[in-house]
């Protein structure tokens, strides 16, 4: 019974330098490989007070870091106050895309507004908040 425990301890012993080796402890995740395919130079903007009665257009801008084309597959305001558009081409490494959202200032008062960016790289949408204030005229 001793040699098989002292065996078994062998055993152990012996493979876990293989093991070590095949399940690193440390390392990239998968939600991070995910969340660097895209780097937005900001993901909320402030625009400060904007008079009424005058849409105010907001660009967020984003640089493709990973190794594939990336498209932009839907853009969806909070509210009907609020039209997007987009970069309609597919990005290609590298290079740089946009997302505008047009806000119709008619009330006046504080807002908080938000885009949900659905893109090819992830199913998950990517929420972009702006806020300001309406200031009336």
């Amino acid at each position: 019974m001793k040699k098989l425990k002292i065996t078994a301890l062998l055993a152990v012993m012996a493979f876990s330098p293989f093991y070590a080796n095949v399940f690193p402890v440390e390392g990239t995740s998968l939600v991070k490989v995910i969340a660097e395919a895209i780097k937005w130079n900001s993901e909320s903007i402030d625009v400060g007070n904007i008079p009424q009665g005058k849409p105010k257009l907001i660009r967020f801008e984003f640089t493709n870091t990973s190794k594939k084309p990336i498209i932009i597959q839907n853009v969806a305001p909070s509210c009907g106050c609020t039209v997007a558009k987009h970069s309609d081409k597919p990005i290609q490494p590298g290079k740089k895309g946009f997302v505008e959202a047009s806000y119709n200032a008619a009330s006046p008062g504080a807002f908080v507004k938000t885009v949900n960016v659905t893109t090819s790289d992830s199913k998950t949408p990517k929420t972009l908040t702006f806020k300001g204030v309406v200031i009336a005229s």
